[in-house]
């Protein structure tokens, strides 16, 4: 067997390589995501990872994403928050949503942070951000980490990416991440929406993300309350509170022109 690498980036869990193969703690969601990947895989999406089953260890195997990715520092290189970054990941959830589709779950399929199956759902990547992102010479050539795939609507998996590309965060999160052009954020935001078909009013998306952002302070409250070692990271390290901080900014964000 071929030695093993730890992996830079990622936001939980951690992952290790080994030869073309990545290996990662494996969960109760663990089946039903691999279900997803296999989706994915029949329909010809890409660029996600391989669903390859477990090893002897118990931990879930994936095929390897070559490529660069933003690692574990901050701040992050300046293309990360390039016009040409933005369209593509755009361009990339347009994509994973048309291909996603025609998949319906398992009844007895289990996510990593809940949600239930309903006609009008898409299973969303929910964690798609520059952390998890993969490139080769300028160009996105996938997303890892789906361990928060789960049912949502595509207008709130869409509302998330926003959120961690636009960048729609609190002005000291994106600050520390090297984002600092806060009054191109509205342009931004059109840029990305345009890009991937959504053609509502920018208000109405705003509170969509505020809303998804809300959801996602309360579960990793509710997760590190009931006993999840990574969510409890989280809260010791103030993730929840930065996210109740951007949703308050969020109220007074510029939607007009």
């Amino acid at each position: 067997m071929d030695a093993e690498e730890r992996l830079a980036g990622g936001n939980t869990g951690g992952a290790v390589r080994v030869g073309d193969t990545v290996r990662r703690a494996a969960g109760p969601w663990t089946p039903s995501v691999h279900e997803v990947l296999r989706h994915l895989e029949s329909v010809g999406f890409t660029r996600a990872p391989r669903a390859l089953g477990f090893d002897d260890r118990g931990r879930e195997i994936l095929s390897f994403l070559p490529g660069n990715v933003v690692g574990d520092t901050r701040p992050w290189p300046s293309w990360v928050h390039s016009d040409e970054a933005l369209v593509q990941v755009a361009g990339w959830l347009r994509e994973l949503h048309t291909a996603i589709a025609t998949f319906t779950p398992s009844a007895d399929a289990t996510w990593r942070e809940g949600g239930t199956w309903r006609a009008g759902l898409v299973i969303g990547h929910n964690d798609a951000a520059p952390y998890n992102a993969v490139w080769v010479d300028g160009r996105l050539t996938g997303f890892f980490d789906w361990d928060f795939a789960g049912p949502v609507t595509p207008e709130q998996d869409l509302a998330f990416t926003a959120f961690a590309w636009v960048p729609l965060h609190a002005r000291h999160v994106v600050a520390a991440e090297g984002f600092t052009e806060l009054a191109e954020r509205p342009r931004r935001l059109r840029l990305f929406l345009d890009t991937h078909g959504w053609n509502g009013p920018v208000q109405q998306f705003i509170e969509a993300v505020r809303g998804r952002v809300t959801a996602s302070a309360d579960g990793i409250r509710r997760l590190a309350i009931a006993g999840d070692p990574a969510y409890q990271r989280m809260v010791e390290q103030g993730v929840d509170r930065s996210l109740d901080t951007a949703v308050s900014e969020l109220a007074d964000f510029p939607c007009g022109g």
